[in-house]
């Protein structure tokens, strides 16, 4: 058991030194990234909202087809990806990288790598119960993409990508604050509530 955690602790240790590597250029944008996401001011949260809800707006007056709507984020991407690693350093200045930065950016690329590691084993889970329980799996999978789509119908297509956007951006933060797992053990409560008052009915 010691041995399977060990090798699992070097391997993702590997994959976290592999994507600092990756990432190098990006480092000084991650960082400031990161303390937005992390509501380090108090005016981030609604700053965020507020880029979100205007970069959406903007999308929504100029109403661009699929393709072009496609074609121009992946374009953003390739010209962020060419001149991030270019313009990051004069813009910050890499000589002012500290010890304290560089720990920080390990730990945002091991967060990175755990957060993967996370979703490729909901993702192999997913396939071992069609392999365990495929009746389970067909049931699960038909409830929650008809569930899915009734939303997407209800929905417009635009405002609810807007606020699954927000709401991912904004994740970080209500988990560096305690706010999700306050309303958690809210729900947690009002629920066992619930089961002992049905527990005294049966009584």
């Amino acid at each position: 058991m010691a041995e399977g955690d060990n090798r699992s602790t070097n391997l993702l240790a590997v994959e976290t030194a592999s994507l600092e590597e990756q990432l190098q250029g990006w480092g000084e944008v991650m960082l400031v990234a990161d303390k937005v996401l992390r509501w380090e001011k108090a005016w981030f949260p609604p700053a965020i909202v507020g880029v979100v809800s205007l970069v959406f707006l903007i999308i929504y007056y100029l109403d661009p087809s699929v393709l072009s709507g496609v074609s121009c984020f992946v374009m953003f991407l390739c010209l962020a990806d060419y001149l991030v690693p270019i313009l990051a350093p004069r813009i910050f200045g890499s000589n002012k990288w500290t010890t304290e930065q560089q720990q920080r950016f390990h730990e945002i690329c091991s967060n990175v790598v755990k957060t993967r590691r996370r979703a490729v084993g909901w993702w192999k889970r997913l396939f071992t119960l069609k392999e365990e329980k495929p009746k389970m799996y067909f049931v699960t999978m038909i409830i929650s993409l008809a569930a899915v789509a009734w939303v997407g119908q209800q929905v417009h297509n635009l405002l609810l990508t807007c606020l699954i956007v927000t709401f991912l951006l904004l994740l970080p933060g209500l988990n560096q604050h305690g706010i999700i797992s306050k309303y958690i053990g809210m729900a947690k409560r009002e629920i066992n509530k619930l089961l002992k008052q049905k527990e005294k009915k049966n009584e």
